[in-house]
């Protein structure tokens, strides 16, 4: 994972064709939204039938994420609106905005290169449509990605656990997850081993972009993506907003508007921080992901107000 970053002049996605053969370094073990037999997945982040499920690996469904505790008070609202529409967009996205939200579409697969292999960790684990325990064709497939997020967040007077399953949407179209895997605790950027392939090459469990799929086909991160930031960012310069979580508040890479790296000692239990952004100069509370090793490496939960519904659904934890 360490050293992969990738740094480029700052572009918008292209739009790019996904081979129907194209194969992606993961590992059996994510926890994920339900998915229908077509791989569709739907889900409203503030009204919504959400279901969480687990990979291959795990059958537990619980989230060993942070519980709720006393986070800041609020203070009002503040629009998102003008930041998201300045933000590098894939092709494969599209937004509409109206009556204070933002509605999010995309199948859900990424508009960059993944990595040549589906590694799966353990003997005799199996996905749907593999040869053998160790050499499986992907299973990323398109989703229906419908969510419908607030352009007015709030900050909450106590924070949620994030779920097992999609917490949030990223600028290439694919899914945030949590730090942890299927079985709630496992960290997946602490456990990224490697396997050999069929020609004896060493595959990683999550690819170079900090991501991979669950069996059931939706590509997510668990990390600080290096091949999403490196579309936007230089390589000294400020973060760039690169996804929108659940309760509202943007998501970035791990650079200061002055393009000082950002270190998890800086950041709230939740991985966010208050501060100035390029999209958002006046300042802006917003999450951090990390290129780290533990659990501080994605959101582990929200500051802001998320629906109801959608929190008791993903089975989250409310203190």
């Amino acid at each position: 994972m360490k050293g992969l970053a990738m740094h480029v002049r700052p572009r918008r996605f292209a739009r790019t064709t996904l081979l129907a053969g194209a194969l992606v370094a993961v590992a059996a073990g994510c926890g994920s939204t339900s998915t229908t037999s077509s791989g569709s997945t739907t889900t409203d982040a503030v009204s919504a039938s959400t279901s969480t499920t687990t990979d291959a690996v795990s059958t537990s469904t619980s989230t060993s994420a942070s519980t709720s505790t006393s986070a800041s008070t609020p203070s009002g609202t503040t629009s998102t609106e003008a930041g998201l529409k300045k933000a590098g967009w894939s092709s494969g996205v599209t937004l509409t905005y109206g009556d204070g939200y933002v509605h999010y579409a995309s199948n859900g697969i990424p508009d960059h290169d993944r990595q040549k292999e589906y590694a799966l960790p353990n003997t005799g684990v199996m996905v749907p449509g593999a040869a053998t325990a160790h050499a499986a064709a992907d299973p990323t497939v398109a989703q229906t990605y419908d969510f419908k997020i607030p352009t007015n967040p709030t900050k909450a007077t106590t924070t949620t656990s994030a779920s097992l399953g999609t917490i949030g949407v990223m600028i290439s179209g694919a899914a945030l997850f949590n730090p942890y895997e299927g079985d709630g605790s496992t960290v997946a950027t602490a456990s990224n081993f490697t396997v050999k392939n069929s020609a004896g090459q060493d595959v990683a469990f999550l690819d170079s972009c900090s991501g991979h799929p669950t069996p059931m086909g939706q590509y997510h991160y668990h990390a600080l993506p290096a091949c999403v930031t490196a579309t936007v960012d230089t390589a000294s310069g400020p973060s760039h907003l690169i996804g929108v979580a659940f309760d509202g508040f943007p998501i970035y890479g791990d650079r200061d508007v002055d393009g000082r790296k950002i270190t998890a000692s800086q950041l709230d239990k939740c991985n966010g921080i208050t501060s100035a952004t390029p999209e958002f100069p006046n300042g802006i509370y917003h999450y951090v992901l990390l290129d780290t090793a533990d659990s501080t490496s994605s959101i582990k939960c929200f500051s802001g107000q998320v629906d109801a519904s959608l929190t008791q659904m993903a089975g989250m934890a409310r203190g």
